[in-house]
């Protein structure tokens, strides 16, 4: 558990480090500002949104912040539905229930 942790971490600060030094405008975008931005955008099918999110940060910045969002976003379902994550996960993309 430690050891997945720590890995976590490290690549959080890999990504904030890669994200602080991507600009646009003159503007560092915050990792979990394109991930938002990302995320909202391919809900919308937006193209030209995702084309500009996914440039603001590095790949793997990128990566962790859409993942960071996709936890955050199942566990407030889960306590909104009173269920649990992986029932709320397993829904959401039209799985059987476990």
């Amino acid at each position: 558990m430690f050891g997945k942790v720590r890995r976590s971490w490290g690549r959080m600060r890999e990504a904030w480090r890669t994200e602080q030094s991507a600009q646009q405008d003159g503007r560092t975008h915050n990792l979990f500002e394109a991930a938002a931005a990302y995320v909202s955008a391919c809900a919308e099918d937006d193209q030209e949104r995702i084309d500009e999110a996914a440039g603001w940060v590095s790949p793997e910045a990128l990566s962790f912040g859409v993942n960071e969002l996709a936890c955050r976003a199942v566990i407030a379902l889960a306590r909104e539905r009173d269920e649990s994550p992986r029932t709320v996960a397993r829904d959401l993309l039209g799985l059987p229930a476990a």
